[in-house]
C-alpha cells in the first residue's frame, strides 16, 4: 500500500489539506510554484515535506488533470460538443 500524501483533519491547521506527516499546506507548495519558485526552494523553506512527496502529489495531480481532460474529450467527441457530465464525475 502507498504511503499517505496529503491528508487532511480538524485538529490539523482546521482541516486545510496538507502533507502527511506535517503542517505544510498544499497550497503553500502551490503559491511557491505560481510564485515562479522552485521545488528545491520550497523544500528548503518546508524541511519537514520530503521530495518524494512533492513528486507524488505532482504526479498524482497531473493524473487528475487527465483523466479529467479525457472525460470531457469523450463527452465532447460523444455529445456533438453538447456539455454532458454530472459536476461530481467530474
Amino acid at each position: 500500500m502507498k504511503n499517505q500524501i496529503v491528508t487532511s483533519s480538524k485538529e490539523i491547521m482546521g482541516g486545510t489539506l496538507v502533507f502527511a506527516g506535517t503542517r505544510v499546506p498544499v497550497q503553500t507548495l502551490m503559491d511557491y510554484l505560481k510564485a515562479g519558485d522552485s521545488i528545491d526552494e520550497f523544500l528548503e523553506g518546508f524541511p519537514t515535506v520530503s521530495r518524494e512527496q512533492v513528486v507524488e502529489f505532482l504526479d498524482e495531480a497531473e493524473k487528475q488533470i487527465s483523466r479529467r481532460s479525457n472525460l470531457k474529450n469523450h463527452f465532447t467527441e460523444n455529445f456533438n460538443g453538447a456539455t454532458v457530465a454530472c459536476a461530481s464525475e467530474l
